[in-house]
């Protein structure tokens, strides 16, 4: 492939920096490594390359800096942390952090969703989340609940369990299926609803295909529904009218867990603390990750009603291990440091109003570029939106072209394929949003 190197240009004095040695992840590197762009500092809604030009950064990194970057209360906080206690083993002991920050956590939660395990990422989540289903129906008598509902074009991150559950071909053209015993509902992007600002209107009875596998396969064998409130990383899918209702309305009859992903849409996304919230329909489990920590230490966590986890418990033997799963840092000590001063920043600052009060804004501004050359269709609910732009031929290369050429326009976000992601951070006021939209309306009629 040849050597690759970089010199930091506003640091010329600096040697350079071998390319070769990374494997960077879900990006084309040969792409990337003939004409990087470098990344060299961040605060507030921007970052700074290496020739000094600030980007607004309309994604908060990857759905994650949702109070902006280089918040130094969260700085400050994981240093004193490192400084007083860097690590404990999660298993057989504690620290006082988890404890509070799980309390934190399960006072922004709806129902009683109040049992929270912590992970390091949303990928670990889902594991997780699918790991204490199986447990939960093997302690209530029912083993045989194995299976797993999902969606097409649903995306629960790269473990081995999130890759059979998530809708997405790539997966199984490069992976196999995956886990045993996953099947998918069809996702609800369906051409009636193209340009519909928040829910559409149509496509709720595609919830139902729910219980078409429920006549299929036996309710009996179904151990849990996996569902993003809002399908994320795939495009901004927003659920139609009643949805999410049927979906809870079935699980309730035939004895199945609904579980929401929440990694994208938790902490204040949609105006609430977490969609379940915003949509007013309580799951069994959720996931989150991503800005719990302000992206600041990775962490994830899961919240479990506390019928799951006394049912777990109770089952087990006095003194043995209830729920036989964890990883060396669930619940790092900094990672905890940097969640509650996170939790803090949503509180003091009241980021999840702010959230809620933009969006009207920031919804009619990105659906005003409906009518711009290439934009195939638009949708969006809270401070999360999508666009698709219409395909040269080859599926994503186009929105590979985008996101470079928006990156060098002075902004950054996220593309999957065709469709670019817009998740500013929720510090963002209309003047930021404006921006936003300017550079996005430019750069997408110059394709």
């Amino acid at each position: 492939m040849g050597h690759a190197e970089f010199t930091l240009r506003n640091q010329p004095a600096q040697a350079p920096i071998s390319l070769d040695e990374l494997w960077m992840p879900f990006t084309p590197n040969r792409d990337f490594k003939s004409d990087p762009r470098i990344v060299v500092r961040a605060e507030g809604m921007y970052y700074w390359n290496d020739h000094g030009d600030r980007i607004i950064d309309a994604s908060s990194g990857l759905f994650c800096v949702a109070a902006g970057h280089g918040r130094k209360e969260i700085a400050e906080a994981v240093h004193q942390q490192l400084r007083e206690l860097d690590f404990v083993a999660p298993f057989l002991r504690g620290h006082p952090k988890s404890f509070e920050l799980a309390s934190r956590v399960a006072e922004l939660t709806p129902g009683d969703l109040n049992r929270i395990f912590f992970v390091n990422s949303g990928s670990e989540a889902v594991d997780t989340a699918m790991k204490a289903a199986l447990a939960y129906h093997q302690a209530r008598g029912q083993p045989g609940r194995t299976m797993f509902v999902s969606r097409e074009r649903a995306y629960y991150g790269v473990n081995f369990g999130g890759v059979a559950l998530s809708g997405i071909v790539n997966n199984r053209r490069k992976y196999g299926p995956g886990i045993a015993g996953v099947v998918h509902m069809r996702h609800t992007h369906v051409k009636e609803n193209l340009f519909t600002p928040g829910q559409g209107t149509h496509g709720a009875d595609l919830a139902d295909d729910l219980l078409r596998f429920v006549n299929l396969y036996g309710a009996e064998n179904i151990a849990a529904c996996f569902v993003e409130p809002i399908a994320g990383s795939t495009g901004c899918l927003v659920p139609p009218t009643g949805y999410l209702e049927r979906l809870r309305q079935i699980c309730d009859a035939h004895g199945i867990l609904l579980v929401f992903d929440e990694v994208i849409t938790g902490f204040g996304r949609t105006g609430a603390p977490f969609a379940a919230q915003a949509f007013g329909v309580t799951p069994d489990i959720m996931t989150m990750a991503k800005a719990i920590t302000n992206a600041a230490q990775p962490m994830g966590a899961v919240a479990l009603s506390e019928r799951i986890y006394d049912t777990v418990m109770g089952a087990a033997q006095e003194g043995a291990i209830e729920f036989f799963h964890g990883y060396t840092y669930s619940g790092h000590p900094a990672a905890c440091a940097a969640g509650l001063a996170t939790l803090d920043i949503y509180r003091n600052e009241g980021l999840f109003e702010r959230a809620r009060d933009l969006a009207p804004y920031f919804q009619e501004a990105i659906f005003s570029l409906r009518g711009t050359k290439h934009i195939a269709d638009i949708r969006g609910y809270g401070m999360l939106a999508a666009f698709d732009i219409e395909s040269d031929g080859v599926p994503g290369r186009r929105g590979h072209v985008l996101q470079k050429k928006l990156f060098d326009n002075g902004l950054n976000l996220k593309t999957t394929g065709d469709c670019a992601l817009v998740a500013p951070p929720l510090i963002a006021a209309k003047e930021h949003v404006d921006a936003i939209v300017d550079i996005l309306r430019k750069t997408v009629a110059s394709l």
